[in-house]
């Protein structure tokens, strides 16, 4: 698989395109740090950008959304816009409810794609029948899931309408999720990674330097290409504009196979995030 440019996308099953690399936006504080990043992304070439209700910073992306289309002349359409509901608000009239809030908060009249944000047991599939009607009525432009795992994927499949069309996960070489991928390859639900960098933990990993150096690229560049190379999405967090035009710059050059395998196999299974088996919801 070939991408040339932050502007490539993948066919979502429904013939939606979302951006194959996007801006993150966990633990960012609503303020001018965070509407300058989205507006530092989006003029340095980025289209995609990946918030959720719980990270209580809609407001801020929705503003930085705005003032960057002013100052560019970009069209709402050009952007990939991404938020999730919270499970406090997973039932179906409550995730109606919180789709509203999370569209006023972000001052948008739709939303590219939206996303059941934990699978809590009881609870996901009355979300899940919300997300359908709202994309059936034509207010999302593309429903999934995040942090499920097969059995979850299985269970929600056995009575929806429509599958899920996106699963973000954790994902990164300490946890490559192979087994999950390859199921929801055969289903054709694009996987997306959060928290691509395992939040800083791999940046003094020596088989990763090694594959750096022979590239003269960063660590972190060098995992954002190995995702794109495992046809995975990817949404690294940055505000810096600098470190945010460096993610980015992936597009230069190749991982070989053997590169490809030295770094599916630093996979321990180990997570930074909660097991979604075993999350206190």
């Amino acid at each position: 698989m070939t991408i040339h440019s932050l502007q490539d996308t993948t066919v979502l099953h429904n013939g939606v395109k979302m951006p194959w690399f996007g801006l993150g936006v966990f633990k960012v504080e609503e303020g001018a740090e965070l509407v300058n990043a989205i507006k530092h992304a989006i003029k340095h070439g980025y289209r995609s950008i990946d918030t959720a209700a719980i990270y209580q910073n809609e407001q801020g992306v929705g503003q930085g959304i705005r003032e960057v289309l002013e100052e560019t002349g970009l069209s709402r359409e050009e952007l990939f816009i991404t938020s999730k509901v919270w499970n406090a608000d997973l039932g179906y009239e409550s995730t109606l409810a919180a789709y509203e809030e999370s569209l006023n908060k972000l001052g948008l009249e739709y939303l590219d794609l939206y996303l059941v944000h934990w699978p809590v047991a009881g609870k996901y599939k009355d979300a899940w029948r919300a997300l359908e009607t709202l994309y059936k009525e034509g207010r999302v432009k593309a429903i999934g899931v995040s942090n499920f795992q097969i059995h979850h994927l299985q269970d929600i499949m056995k009575d929806a309408e429509i599958k899920p069309m996106v699963n973000q996960v954790e994902y990164h070489p300490r946890l490559t999720q192979k087994e999950l991928q390859t199921f929801c390859q055969e289903h054709g639900i694009q996987l997306e990674a959060w928290s691509p960098l395992m939040q800083g933990q791999l940046l003094d990993n020596e088989t990763l330097q090694s594959i750096a150096n022979k590239h003269n690229k960063s660590i972190a560049q060098i995992i954002l290409r190995w995702d794109l190379q495992n046809g995975v999405v990817t949404i690294p967090k940055s505000t810096k504009e600098q470190r945010i035009v460096e993610n980015a710059s992936i597009f230069d050059f190749e991982l070989s196979k053997d590169e490809m395998k030295q770094i599916d196999s630093l996979n321990e299974n180990h997570r930074i995030g909660p097991d979604p088996d075993h999350f206190d919801f």
